[in-house]
């Protein structure tokens, strides 16, 4: 048996039998595994593996995961968890801890209808207080002019909150991530925007953790406000799910080419809801235009019209040179498929990042038993076996 713990400060493990051995025969006998928090709360990944050979050819392993919560108690010590695991029988101890095993599920499911009413309760309260229900002008601290035609709209941070130094931006960051690269850093720097700048008007696309909105960025200097999209984390997304938002969505970042639609600007000012704004041309999703359910057609010259081969394949061409861009830049996409491309009515594409696409198109992304979704369907047999990503892997999913 090994036990696995992610944070061995805030949570400790022991055994009350020796964790290499044989197995007893001839009786019913329990043995416990004893979870202890530390000081302080936190949130701990614990692993169990048990591996049991009959012989060097016949082996079996069980791995248990769970994330174990430690919580302190009003005297600020934490109380020890116990986890027990019986052998299987009809004795009495074994009725008693099947008996046991009932309590804690039945336990277990009163807290999680405990937690679904809230979290029902709690997305009702959100949607009364939904940005896009309300109605107000730009932040004052943005330094913007009254009477330049922008409609009424919520802005991201409500105007009483000032915008925060770029200082407090750049420590917010580290606290997103803690091993950030300066690069990455850089970037972030480099096109900040500030929040009360950006207007949001209507959902485009909405997913678990996030969601992509139809908006409006008034840039410092500028006399009328410019279409934008924005994509930004949901509020209970965790941490992690923040921070992969701007890893993936800065990823392009610096670059020009045609077919490729870049970042336009960022903000980190609210850690728990960092947003990115890319330009805004009347393009669409290219899976869902491509799909059953989009137009898949185009309307230049007279009535609507189905797609010819000649502009599938012109479609593609334009793909194809951005791929081909990115690689002259020793760059990998590492997931091109057409839910991240954008085309416009006169069909031109261009290539994005990946940022949200796990969230967005949830059907597209399988799980392989580590915690970690990828796109399969599209990916090379060195991606799935070695998490090998090179041109080469690229050109696949092209």
């Amino acid at each position: 048996m090994v036990v696995d713990i992610s944070n061995p400060s805030a949570l400790s493990s022991s055994l009350n039998i020796s964790q290499a051995g044989e197995i007893p025969v001839g009786g019913l006998q329990t043995w416990a595994l004893a979870l202890h928090c530390g000081p302080y709360d936190a949130e701990v990944d614990l692993s169990l593996r048990i591996s049991v050979a009959q012989n060097r050819r016949n082996t079996t392993t069980l791995e248990v995961r769970r994330k174990k919560i430690c919580l302190k108690d009003k005297s600020g010590y934490p109380a020890p968890e116990e986890v027990l695991v019986a052998a299987s029988g009809s004795t009495s101890g074994g009725q008693i801890f099947y008996a046991a095993i009932g309590c804690a599920c039945a336990f277990i499911a009163a807290i999680f209808v405990l937690v679904g009413a809230y979290y029902v309760r709690d997305k009702k309260a959100r949607r009364h207080r939904d940005p896009l229900q309300e109605s107000r002008g730009l932040s004052s601290a943005c330094s913007v002019e009254r009477g330049t035609g922008i409609g009424p709209a919520q802005t991201f941070l409500s105007p009483e909150t000032p915008p925060p130094p770029s200082s407090v931006s750049a420590s917010s960051y580290r606290r997103l991530d803690d091993r950030p690269s300066r690069e990455l850093h850089e970037r972030i720097q480099e096109i900040t925007v500030q929040r009360c700048r950006v207007r949001l008007l209507s959902i485009e696309l909405e997913g678990t953790f996030g969601r992509v909105y139809r908006g409006s960025y008034h840039e410092e200097g500028a006399t009328a406000p410019r279409d934008v999209l924005v994509k930004t984390a949901a509020e209970h997304a965790s941490q992690s799910q923040v921070a992969m938002l701007l890893r993936e969505g800065l990823a392009l970042y610096g670059l020009s080419h045609p077919a490729l639609l870049t970042v336009l600007g960022v903000s980190i000012e609210d850690r728990s809801a960092p947003f990115l704004l890319y330009p805004r041309t009347g393009y669409r999703n290219m899976k869902k235009f491509l799909g059953p359910t989009g137009r898949c057609k185009v309307s230049n010259e007279g009535p609507p019209r189905a797609l010819t081969t000649q502009e599938v394949v012109e479609m593609a061409l334009q793909a194809a040179k951005g791929v081909q861009y990115l690689h002259r830049k020793r760059l990998v996409h590492r997931d091109l498929a057409a839910r991240n491309c954008v085309v416009d009515d006169d069909l031109r594409v261009q290539i994005t990042d990946n940022a949200l696409a796990r969230d967005l198109f949830p059907q597209d992304y399988h799980c392989l038993g580590d915690n970690e979704n990828r796109p399969i369907k599209w990916m090379a047999i060195e991606s799935l076996l070695t998490k090998s990503f090179t041109t080469a892997s690229d050109v696949v999913s092209f």
